[in-house]
């Protein structure tokens, strides 16, 4: 089945409430006050989920029981008072909750802005395949490159707020590794929990038309090799249009991880761009899933761009 354009939320207005969950791993509360202090200055009204804050009593690398991380989601979804669901970090968890989620009630609340990256791409994937909602790849609250990074939050504050001003996304690093031009509905993340997603149930079993979004950290190259050759051998990226790579923190000599790409990647075909300037990177630009979008690698050495066809939000 072709990928198809995803349901986009409304942009945010001054005052907008926004709910800060903990999908995933432990947030550190210093970070938070600092990244909702953020979030005040750009007059939002930030509320934090009852859980956010919880430290699972066993398991130490997640952010309290997967009910509770779970729930906090779930009502803050389906509460006709907040206007956007923001992740505080990844780190580790969503996989543990995904399934605790209500989709039929996320379903009928409705769209709304849903931000993170890292371990929250298992919620943008069911977020777009078991609710058809676009969502948005981007910095998460209690990060530091959030509470550091101008461009990460400038970035984010405009397709927060008027998303026609930030349709084409690349920084100067950006480079063709395949030139050439695709279009496609965008969709991806990190590409090891895209591989540990597949073959799940419910998970996408087609990309048909996609436009693959795809960053990782913390890979050595052969195991970034045994992400990206289990995604080719399961046919998840069978009819994609391209790839555009985000970083690749601490995932080894770049000069290995881009060997890999290239022996990976490049027999697809398909235009691929490297280092579009999102992920776990110094710079995390917000790039909207669920939409369709024009890749540019220009075979000149020309920049490297990705522009949504339409704004990210309504």
């Amino acid at each position: 089945m072709t990928l198809e354009p995803l349901a986009r939320p409304a942009r945010l207005r001054p005052g907008a409430r926004v709910a800060v969950v903990a999908p995933s791993g432990p947030v550190p509360p210093e970070r938070l006050e600092r990244g909702l202090d953020l979030l005040r200055g750009w007059d939002l009204d930030p509320v934090v989920a009852p859980h956010a804050l919880d430290t699972h009593p066993e398991l130490d690398h997640l952010a309290g029981a997967d009910e509770d991380r779970a729930r906090d989601l779930q009502e803050a979804w389906c509460d006709p008072s907040v206007d956007a669901v923001l992740c505080a970090r990844g780190g580790y968890g969503a996989h543990r909750m995904v399934d605790l989620l209500d989709w039929s009630a996320i379903r009928a609340a409705g769209p709304k802005v849903f931000v993170g990256y890292s371990d929250i791409t298992v919620l943008h994937e069911a977020f777009a395949l078991r609710a058809g909602f676009s969502t948005l790849h981007g910095p998460m609250v209690a990060t530091e490159v959030f509470l550091k990074d101008a461009a990460t939050q400038q970035a984010l504050r405009s397709t927060l707020f008027e998303p026609e001003s930030v349709r084409t996304l690349g920084l100067e690093a950006a480079v063709a590794l395949v030139p050439g031009t695709a279009r496609g509905i965008t969709y991806g993340g990190c590409a090891s929990l895209l591989a540990a997603d597949a073959g799940t149930p419910l998970a996408r079993t087609s990309a048909e038309g996609g436009l693959l979004v795809v960053e990782d950290t913390g890979e050595e190259p052969y195991r970034l090799d045994g992400i990206l050759t289990r995604l080719l051998r399961i046919g998840a990226l069978e009819g994609i249009s391209g790839v555009v790579c985000g970083s690749w923190e601490n995932c080894g000599p770049y000069e290995g991880v881009r060997a890999v790409l290239a022996d990976r990647l490049g027999g697809l075909g398909i235009p691929v761009v490297e280092e579009l300037g999102f992920g776990h990177g110094p710079t995390a630009l917000t790039v909207p899933l669920g939409v369709p979008a024009v890749l540019d690698a220009p075979a000149d050495g020309g920049r490297c761009t990705l522009t949504s066809e339409v704004p990210a939000l309504l």
